[in-house]
């Protein structure tokens, strides 16, 4: 492991901090498990333990829980979550769920996935792009803020779940992973956006704090922060939250897209000097971001993606970065996206740019920009020799059958 770091260090120019590696042990390694993946993905909880990914893994965000226009946090998939009667074949333990027993659904699965591997925390991720309407008028004032607070540790971590026995939940969950895209700017269509947003995060993080403490000393409390600064300062009171947070996983991925009319890298490393973006986005940027703006190193954890961004109509030769491109390609579950374990399949050439840290593949036509196993241990390596907290996973549905990103990573984040 010590000899990956080293070579991927002189491979980067980069010079290694000088805290002994040892002691920046143990690094958080989490992955987001989508609730709709049972569904037309055909990816279950067991499909974790399956693989080998729960074993490599710290903490599982478990994406999505709700806020509603009354304040309050719900599921948005209640049938999901804890209604749907999951067969044997799907099952961590292999036994299926029985008629009238009091928890069933992704949450019994989780349930079952924790007593299976005990060092494995799992949080349930609030918000989301589709789920971030109303956190605006939510967290407005002192007395919505603790109502808020109040209403996601009772539903969730006292596992007090509509229709069933007080507590059935319980258990499941560890803590809260605040997913709101985003205070203070722009995010989905339809989202209540205002300036205040930015203080008002900060105090809900310190409300939301002050109950899970209250509720379990071991409760943890985690964030999502987006890449732009832009974003970053119209949204965050980035020292003063992270004093609430027991870390934050920063969005590593997403940097380019099909928004764009454009080719460009999904979630290069390092900046490219070669981007003709009037903004050049990278990891190692977002990082300084959030570094100069107070966040400790050892809070901030990477995100990396198990997915790619892929254009189509890219026809000005050469490799085809930075070219035109007619729109998003074809993909399996949405235009200008495809999961890694579709995209190691596909046909054409890759190339690979060691001083970005990003790779892509290219046929004349389509590109597609995204990671592979030897793209994450270069990002592990800078995790590591950064004194870094750890990595991230957008989502783990994406990845193969034999865990080969979630592998990458835990060979160095160990």
């Amino acid at each position: 492991m010590k000899k990956i770091a080293l070579a991927l260090s002189l491979l980067l120019g980069l010079t290694a901090v000088s805290v002994p590696a040892e002691a920046h042990s143990p690094f958080k390694r989490v992955a987001y498990f989508i609730q709709w993946g049972v569904y037309g993905r055909n990816y279950h909880v067991k499909d974790l333990d399956a693989s080998g990914a729960a074993a490599k893994l710290t903490h599982l965000n478990y994406a999505f829980g709700f806020v509603n226009a009354e304040g309050s946090c719900y599921s948005a998939d209640p049938w999901a979550d804890w209604q749907r009667p999951v067969p044997a074949e799907q099952s961590v333990d292999g036994v299926a769920d029985q008629p009238g027993q009091a928890l069933n659904g992704n949450l019994n699965q989780l349930r079952k996935l924790k007593a299976k591997h005990p060092g494995l925390k799992v949080l349930i991720s609030l918000g989301g792009w589709t789920g971030s309407k109303y956190f605006s008028d939510a967290v407005l004032t002192p007395e919505s803020r603790a109502t808020l607070a109040r209403s996601c540790v009772d539903l969730w971590l006292r596992g007090n779940l509509p229709g069933l026995e007080p507590g059935t939940g319980a258990g499941v969950f560890d803590g809260i992973d605040l997913d709101w895209e985003w205070p203070g700017s722009a995010g989905n269509d339809g989202n209540v956006v205002r300036p205040e947003d930015r203080r008002n995060f900060t105090l809900f993080v310190e409300e939301l704090r002050a109950q899970l403490r209250a509720f379990s000393a071991g409760s943890q409390l985690t964030a999502f922060l987006p890449a732009a600064a832009a974003k970053i300062d119209a949204g965050f009171e980035v020292r003063r939250v992270f004093r609430s947070l027991d870390f934050a996983t920063v969005q590593g991925y997403d940097l380019h897209g099909t928004w764009e009319p454009r080719t460009g890298h999904n979630g290069n490393l390092f900046t490219d000097r070669r981007d003709p973006n009037p903004v050049k986005y990278s990891v190692d940027q977002t990082v300084r971001d959030f570094l100069s703006r107070g966040a400790p190193g050892r809070k901030i954890v990477v995100g990396v993606p198990a997915y790619g961004q892929g254009w189509t109509g890219v026809t000005g030769g050469g490799n085809g970065l930075y070219q035109p491109a007619t729109g998003p390609a074809a993909g399996k579950w949405g235009p200008g996206t495809e999961d890694y374990k579709d995209l190691a399949a596909k046909p054409g050439k890759r190339y690979r740019d060691l001083r970005t840290g990003a790779m892509w593949l290219y046929d004349g036509n389509e590109f597609w920009s995204y990671d592979d196993p030897a793209s994450l241990l270069e990002k592990a390596a800078y995790i590591r020799l950064k004194g870094l907290g750890g990595s991230m996973m957008w989502s783990i549905d994406q990845d193969d059958a034999r865990a080969s990103l979630t592998s990458a990573l835990y060979s160095v984040l160990r």
